[in-house]
């Protein structure tokens, strides 16, 4: 009879799984499309992953009002928490297609199973947000850190490629190992794998404090190593300079944004007891004050990314150093264990998404124009090609965090959440606006390179494709938009949040 319910629960739950199933078909589809179409009707390929990436993402907005549903028998969550992460995890995927479209590092070559590993990346991303069991959490973390090795190294005659792709491999098998090793002594521990079973073991026995600690510094690891905090950050700036820029734009927002949504679900579903007002605190481990352990990783992330980025020349490593220290801006909400920290933290994310994909889209139509990755060779492109350069400094601002840009707004709920949790989160408040001013200071060198700076021979103006002109319009709205009236992405972020710890 329990075998039969195990059956049932699995079938009801296929009706929740809509979207991944969508995907699934899409993956499929990509495959076969690639076998029978000829190489040189390859564009039908991309049609295909931008309609099914398009299906999938219509799917999973159906879904935002259903509540929170426990699928495949506690194996998986759907709840607004997970479908907020899902459709920014899909956006994501969606704009790479179209930035790969036209980017002619990509040119003339097959992109069958560029997409197809594209696709797969996204449903390893959202089985990621939804997983609610460790063994979960773990599959699909390593779904998308197989598949992004191979992203990365999509470019297999360049040894730049190649040697991020390695590099990317090994620290990946390395915090997979150091994560199942922490899984095996929680799962000692407690009995038990699913993460809300876990918070009830911990909250009603006595564990032994040494193990429970390294079991969750084992377990943060492979969560650090997702969204590139330090010390798990030494793999970003390589693969970040070596993969070609569409996926080094995709890996900084989408794997990142998966990466923090399975993190903060595992800390504030196993490792959390209730608090007053609705909060909750952190669950105490013999004295070891587990906040100002995440701040510091969050002060270290962002202080070594702001200062290591200011002496870098290629500018996809200034901004892979840029993204580690707003993986430190972002750890920051989740510092407070609160649902004002956790709600900005997703906010910030939104915000980051819009702004760092930008970036890196100017990198790409420069790369594409001038074909430069060094900020040396930014000098006068103001002139040349405006448009990429107004629509840089709006970003760049933004990811400063300056008024009256979607990154100010950011900001701001992550220091308000700091300062609304009490003196004890004054300090990580005020290196993180330092940090923010630090910044401003690399920033600043792309923008002189490009407004001030002249080459040293005249050089003839570039032409701008209107595709271009078109995806950057699509970034630039929003960042501005939410800088000035940021009401529909709050709410929408603070409805997220609110099945997050129910059973």
């Amino acid at each position: 009879m329990e075998y039969l319910d195990v059956l049932q629960n699995n079938l009801n739950s296929l009706k929740y799984f809509i979207p991944e199933l969508i995907l699934t078909g899409v993956i499929v589809l990509l495959v076969v499309a690639d076998i029978i179409l000829k190489r040189e009707k390859s564009p039908w390929t991309s049609i295909v992953a931008l309609v099914g990436l398009v299906g999938t993402l219509l799917a999973v907005i159906a879904q935002y009002k259903l509540g929170q549903q426990h699928l495949f028998n506690h194996m998986l969550a759907l709840d607004p928490f997970a479908v907020y992460f899902k459709i920014l995890c899909v956006a994501a995927s969606i704009y790479v297609v179209l930035m790969s479209i036209g980017s002619i590092e990509l040119a003339g070559r097959p992109v069958g199973e560029y997409f197809t590993i594209l696709a797969t990346t996204t449903l390893g991303m959202f089985l990621m947000v939804s997983a609610t069991n460790l063994v979960t959490i773990f599959i699909s973390i390593e779904l998308v850190s197989v598949t992004s090795f191979i992203l990365a190294t999509y470019l297999k005659t360049r040894i730049r490629s190649s040697e991020a792709g390695l590099k990317y491999a090994i620290y990946g098998a390395f915090s997979s190992g150091l994560m199942l090793y922490g899984i095996s002594l929680i799962y000692g521990m407690t009995g038990t794998l699913n993460i809300y079973e876990i918070n009830q073991v911990l909250n009603n026995i006595q564990p032994n404090p040494l193990t429970l600690f390294v079991s969750i510094l084992l377990i943060l690891a492979g969560f650090g190593y997702k969204i590139a905090s330090v010390p798990f950050h030494f793999w970003a700036p390589d693969v970040y300079e070596g993969a070609p820029t569409p996926i080094t734009a995709f890996l900084s927002v989408g794997p990142k944004a998966a990466g923090f949504a399975v993190l903060i679900r595992f800390f504030n579903v196993a490792l959390v007891t209730g608090g007053s007002n609705g909060g909750t605190e952190w669950f105490s481990l013999s004295g070891l004050d587990w906040p100002t352990l995440l701040a510091v990783i969050s002060v270290a992330t962002m202080t070594l990314g702001n200062l290591i980025a200011i002496v870098q020349n290629n500018i996809k490593r200034l901004l892979a150093y840029s993204s580690i220290a707003h993986a430190g801006y972002a750890l920051m909400g989740v510092v407070t264990l609160s649902d004002q920290g956790v709600y900005a933290t997703i906010f910030y994310l939104v915000v980051y998404y819009l702004m760092n994909l930008g970036a890196f889209l100017v990198v790409i139509i420069y790369q594409d124009l001038i074909g430069s990755e060094n900020i040396e060779d930014y000098k006068g492109l103001a002139w040349r090609a405006p448009i990429p350069a107004v629509a840089m400094g709006i970003f760049l601002f933004s990811l400063t965090g300056i008024p009256p840009t979607a990154g100010f707004i950011g900001k701001f709920y992550l220091f308000a959440a700091l300062i609304k949790g009490g003196p004890a989160y004054y300090w990580l408040a005020v290196v993180g606006v330092i940090n923010s001013v630090i910044s401003l200071y690399y920033y600043a060198r792309i923008l002189r390179a490009m407004f001030i700076e002249r080459p040293a021979e005249q050089v003839p103006s570039l032409s701008v494709s209107p595709y271009y002109v078109i995806l950057l319009t699509i970034l630039i709205i929003p960042t501005i938009l939410f800088g000035v009236y940021w009401a529909p992405l709050a709410n929408l972020s603070s409805f997220s949040i609110q099945f997050l710890r129910s059973l």
